[in-house]
């Protein structure tokens, strides 16, 4: 059910939330965590996370949702734009919020994952910036986003809408040449999607400014101030076009979030189309009492399964050693954590998009901003230790609308802290107690065997051919080497 409202103004103070490290290693119960039993059954229960805040109240009435896009005043380009991309239906977010993002009111949005969020603020950015050219390095829309792999899944979910009106797309993060970036703001670009801190970087060089952007749009604002870029975020905020048009969309809002929607939005409608609760509703939840000892070989199985899977770990150090084994083992498994470059990084997704991997082993860094196609099955092998992570990790299966499961790995000392993560949640998950090779453990995840027979990831034929052309400015290289391999990565 849509609800719309506005927020007040009040006090305008600055704050942040850095985010707090973990480590743990993988097969190794955790200290912090005492035991204490776990009730068993299934369904969702209504429940608010202790960290959310009240939605606004409406002040200023909202425009009621359409149920096609051919009622929105949009370009008819981009229109059949949406009919090349076979998108036919607006996801109930984007009916709910386009009218009015498109008439120019700043917008405040929670829907939960894969509900269609980046269409939702993407066509109305694209909309009212249409027409338009912007100078060398003077943007005129911004989506400020915590992640590399969120700037990449809105540039490439924004790319051909963006081609549609002839707007060019650039995109700036952390990990990639900021050299290039730097070229691409120079040639000119309508449209930046960027992190924090590579485009604070960018400014600070010279390379930008954003005194002309009308539309800015904060993507998942939650987990940046829990990154702790509160600080950058709001000094980006305050260098954009004072009476431009903010709009704020995440899965979930926290109270942290509230500063950003009292200092930064202007009489907001508010469309809270999924609350917390709705994220979990799709999806199967599992909890897997294991014994630490048989948690190796469990987790091996799964991964073993037919199909792809994504198993969530919390260290780089752990996902590497899974990875190991899981190849010694004959999966075909890679990994994915913030250690990695970011080329690598990209052609892993790409490889477990595609199916040359069938195994994805990941830190929180694949949390958000992964879409994956028909992921049916998310595995925890370490618990998350807070909601939403949970619902994060959860999310990258049971994606609009689709079915999926996810299960999590928890040993005797882990079950009283994952009772009340569930709690929060607002879920009762279904609670099995499982060892290696048991029927239970297949008939939830499709574990089996794994066939022994170790495997070796080689890049695509495509990903492995050189590049033609000169070196990276900086970098010398013999004129008898080949360049690097081309990046399937971000835009610059």
């Amino acid at each position: 059910m849509n609800r719309t409202g506005t927020s007040n103004h009040s006090s305008r103070t600055r704050g942040g939330n850095p985010g707090v490290g973990r480590s743990s290693r993988f097969g190794d119960p955790r200290a912090s965590r005492s035991g204490g039993p776990s009730r068993s059954g299934g369904g969702v229960r209504s429940a608010r996370p202790p960290a959310e805040f009240a939605l606004p109240r409406t002040v200023s009435p909202a425009l009621p949702g359409v149920e096609r896009f051919a009622d929105l005043d949009m370009p008819k380009a981009l229109e059949a734009a949406l009919g090349a991309q076979g998108v036919t239906v607006p996801f109930p977010i984007q009916a709910a919020t386009l009218p009015n993002s498109l008439a120019g009111r700043d917008v405040l949005g929670r829907g939960r994952t894969g509900s269609g969020k980046t269409l939702a603020f993407g066509l109305a950015l694209l909309a009212r910036t249409a027409g338009k050219r912007a100078e060398a390095g003077q943007p005129l829309a911004l989506v400020l986003v915590p992640t590399r792999e969120l700037a990449q899944q809105v540039t490439d979910a924004l790319t051909p809408y963006a081609r549609s009106v002839r707007l060019r797309l650039a995109t700036v993060v952390g990990g990639m040449p900021i050299g290039r970036q730097a070229t691409a703001l120079r040639r000119g670009a309508e449209v930046l999607v960027a992190t924090p801190g590579r485009l604070k970087d960018l400014i600070d060089r010279g390379h930008c400014r954003l005194d002309q952007v009308a539309v800015t749009v904060l993507d998942e604002a939650d987990q940046m101030t829990d990154m702790g870029f509160m600080p950058q975020v709001t000094a980006l905020l305050d260098q954009v076009c004072p009476g431009g048009q903010r709009m704020l969309f995440s899965a979930t809002l926290d109270r942290n979030v509230d500063l950003l929607v009292r200092r930064y939005l202007n009489d907001p409608v508010v469309h809270s189309v999924d609350p917390s609760a709705g994220a979990v509703t799709t999806m199967e939840h599992h909890v897997l009492h294991v014994h630490g000892a048989d948690k190796h070989a469990i987790a091996t199985e799964i991964a073993a399964r037919d199909g792809r899977v994504l198993l969530f770990l919390d260290t780089k150090h752990a996902v590497d050693r899974l990875t190991e084994h899981l190849l010694r083992s004959g999966v075909r498994a890679a990994a994915l954590h913030g250690g990695k470059s970011q080329p690598q990084r990209t052609r892993t997704l790409e490889q477990f998009k595609t199916g040359h991997v069938s195994v994805l082993v990941a830190t929180n860094v694949a949390a958000r901003g992964i879409h994956v196609d028909d992921l049916d099955l998310v595995v925890n092998v370490d618990p998350p230790t807070d909601h939403k992570d949970y619902l994060h990790r959860g999310g990258r299966t049971a994606r609009a609308g689709r079915s999926g499961s996810v299960a999590t790995l928890v040993t005797p000392n882990q079950r009283r802290s994952m009772a009340r993560l569930m709690a929060e949640v607002g879920v009762v998950p279904q609670t099995t107690q499982v060892r290696a090779g048991e029927e239970a453990l297949h008939r939830i995840t499709g574990a089996q065997a794994p066939s022994g027979v170790p495997v070796v990831i080689t890049a695509p034929a495509a990903a492995r051919r050189p590049r033609r052309g000169t070196a990276a400015r900086g970098r010398r290289r013999p004129t008898s080497m080949p360049g690097p391999a081309p990046a399937s990565g971000l835009a610059a």
